[in-house]
This record gives C-alpha cells, sequence and structure tokens, in this order.
C-alpha cells in the first residue's frame, strides 16, 4: 500500500502541524511540518483532520437518488439548522448506509474549509481528503455511551448515530444521561487518526458546490430539480425573496417542462416529463454502440496508474454502468476526460473510500 500522510490542522493558523506517515496500516514517520520550512515535504496521499466544532455533522434519511440529489435534500432538511446561504457551505456525504439506514452528512463553511487549504498550501502539501477531528473519534458499542477525545481546546464526543466538538464545559450538558468515557492513551488516539487516515468516513473536499458549479447555488428550480422537490429554497431568505424565488422557479420549471414535451411528445403524459427524459438518456445506447463503448472505458481505465474496473453492467432499461476502484478523487475527472474524447459522457453516482482507495460508480452516455 501506498504511503498516507495524515496532517493535524491546529485551531490557530500560524502553528506547525504534526503529523504521520502511514504505510502498510502502521507509522512510518512522526513530525512537525512547518509553515516555514525551506522545503515542500514528500508528495504523496494526503489526509487532514480539521477541528471539528464548525463542522455540522448528522445522520440523515436521505431519499433515493445520486450524489446530487441527495446533497441537495440534506440542505433542504438541515434549511432550519444553517444560519449560511447554501453558495457559502459545503456539503460531504458519508458512505453509502445499509438500506434503510440513515446516512452521514457533514456541513462546513466554504470560507473555513477555503482557510483550511490555504493553511495546508503554506505548509507545502495539497489534502485529498479533509474530515473534521470527531469523525476520527471511534464509535462506541453501547448506544448509550459517548467516547471523548481532546483536540486542542475542544472535546470530540462520539456516539451512535451522534457526533459533536464542544467545548470542555458544555460536555455534560450535550452528553445528557449517556455515559462519556474519556480516550486520553495517545496510543489509542494514535490508532483511531490511522484508522481514519486509511478509511475517512467523510470528505469535506468532495462537494462539486465548493468549486462555484453547484446546483444549489442556481436557485430553486435546479435544486428542486435534483433534490426532486417541488420547491427547495435557500437557507436563509426573507419571506419576499422566497415568494420571487417560488415565482422563478414555477416558471422555469414550466418551460423545461414544455420544451421537454416538444422535443418527445410521447412524454407528454408522463407524471415527471423531465425524471423521463432523463431516464431515457441514461438508458440510450453509447455513441458507437455497447462494445466501442467499452473499449473507450476500458483504455481509459488502463491510462490511470493503480485504477481497476471491478465492474460493468448493460442494462437496456438502465444503460451503461460501472465501478472503478482507484487512488485519488482525480482520476474520475482523467477518465471523463478521455471518454469524452469518445463523444462519451461519465457521470458519477455514488463513492466511497474503502481501505485507502477509492471506490466510484459511474453510469456513462453520450455527451450532452
Amino acid at each position: 500500500m501506498k504511503p498516507i500522510r495524515l496532517i493535524l490542522i491546529p485551531e490557530p493558523g500560524n502553528q506547525p502541524a504534526p503529523y504521520l506517515v502511514v504505510e502498510d496500516g502502521m507509522v512510518r514517520e512522526r513530525g512537525l511540518l512547518s509553515l516555514d520550512a525551506a522545503e515542500r515535504p514528500e508528495p504523496m496521499r494526503t489526509v487532514a483532520v480539521a477541528p471539528g466544532a464548525d463542522v455540522m455533522i448528522r445522520w440523515l434519511d436521505l431519499p433515493a437518488g445520486g450524489p446530487m440529489q441527495q446533497r441537495a435534500a440534506a440542505l433542504w432538511m438541515l434549511k432550519d439548522s444553517l444560519a449560511a446561504p447554501a453558495d457559502r457551505l459545503a456539503l460531504a456525504l458519508g458512505p453509502m448506509p445499509t438500506r434503510g439506514e440513515p446516512r452521514l452528512v457533514a456541513v462546513v463553511s466554504l470560507s473555513l474549509l477555503q482557510a483550511w487549504t490555504d493553511y495546508l498550501d503554506a505548509l507545502g502539501v495539497r489534502a485529498d481528503v479533509i474530515v473534521p477531528d470527531v469523525l476520527t473519534v471511534p464509535e462506541p458499542v453501547d448506544g448509550d455511551q459517548l467516547n471523548a477525545v481532546v483536540f486542542g481546546s475542544a472535546t470530540a464526543l462520539r456516539g451512535a448515530g451522534f457526533a459533536a466538538s464542544v467545548q470542555a464545559d458544555l460536555v455534560d450538558l450535550v452528553a445528557g444521561p449517556r455515559r462519556v468515557v474519556a480516550i486520553g492513551d495517545e496510543a489509542a488516539v494514535e490508532r483511531a487518526l490511522v484508522a481514519a487516515a486509511l478509511a475517512p468516513s467523510v470528505n469535506l473536499l468532495a462537494d462539486p458546490g465548493r468549486t462555484g458549479a453547484a446546483a444549489v447555488r442556481r436557485g430553486w428550480a435546479r435544486a428542486a430539480a435534483l433534490a426532486g422537490l417541488l420547491a427547495v429554497s435557500p437557507l436563509v431568505l426573507i419571506a419576499a425573496a422566497a415568494a420571487r424565488d417560488e415565482s422563478n422557479a414555477r416558471r422555469d420549471a414550466g418551460r423545461a417542462r414544455a420544451e421537454i414535451v416538444r422535443a418527445a411528445p410521447d412524454l407528454a403524459a408522463a407524471a415527471d416529463p423531465v425524471e423521463a427524459l432523463r431516464r431515457r438518456v441514461r438508458a440510450a445506447p453509447p455513441p458507437g454502440g455497447v462494445v466501442a463503448a467499452t473499449a473507450a472505458l476500458y483504455a481509459a481505465v488502463e491510462s490511470v496508474e493503480g485504477a481497476e474496473l471491478d465492474l460493468l453492467i448493460v442494462d437496456p432499461e438502465a444503460g451503461m454502468k460501472a465501478s472503478i476502484t482507484h487512488g485519488d478523487y482525480q482520476d474520475i475527472g482523467v477518465i471523463a476526460g478521455s471518454l469524452q474524447a469518445h463523444g462519451l459522457q461519465l457521470t458519477e453516482t455514488g463513492t466511497l473510500d474503502d481501505q485507502g482507495r477509492i471506490v466510484s460508480d459511474i453510469t456513462i452516455g453520450a455527451a450532452r
């Protein structure tokens, strides 16, 4: 297994950062990264552990759908708990849960996420993953227990379906009737950090919205389409603005429906022509046929070092789907670019961290 660097981002932004280098599940190196170091650290996969006090973490019962739909649905569910507009937030999803179980959701301010990224840049490293410190704390088996680890001035609390970083004097208030078990042994904390580096439960960098292209930034109509809702309001909105945006959303939705019906009259009777057209496009044969698309996919995967094609399914109803295991979150972008050159479009429908590797589920269709 390739080495992984784990960095603990300190609360004060002018302090050096403790780090570990993990290889084959063992700590190979320990030290501090300084802001004024003369040499840049060795390039390798990097997992940064950020202060969790400013990260909202919830487990939500999300509707079925792709990552974008579930992100939009999560923002809708959390709208009363967040005090910032959606376009100032990054929302990341945890691994796909067992059917019927809630899904881990983490939300952080984009400005804070950018500050952490800038700090890491100053150290001379680029993070592949940023995970809040509270999600490195082991989850207890006992549902009436909270495990606690002190990071800086905050105490990270982890329980069944619960995670929060609080000040020390608030621990008893937050814990309520649950028993708090402090993990103070440095070796135990280090083992938990190593486990998080190998299989981070969430990646705050994974939200496409932080690039400025998120659907939630484009108003109610786009968010409604993604979440499968009639209307999804921004998180902070006065009544007058809400009425205006709702009117715009209805107008845009009506235009989209009319355009789809014009292009595909047979969909006019569908309850939701937009979704019906999406299903048709997803299931449409790729240009050149399945054989040509499969060859292009194999070539694209082979062009990325360490990437492997785990599963390929061609279904007349669901279209062409695949599962790829790879080592870096940017790999899917490289594979998508290769497919684009063949007139194909890759759509990522799910990601999962698996022991330091990434498993991405994708669909392949004609480029639009």
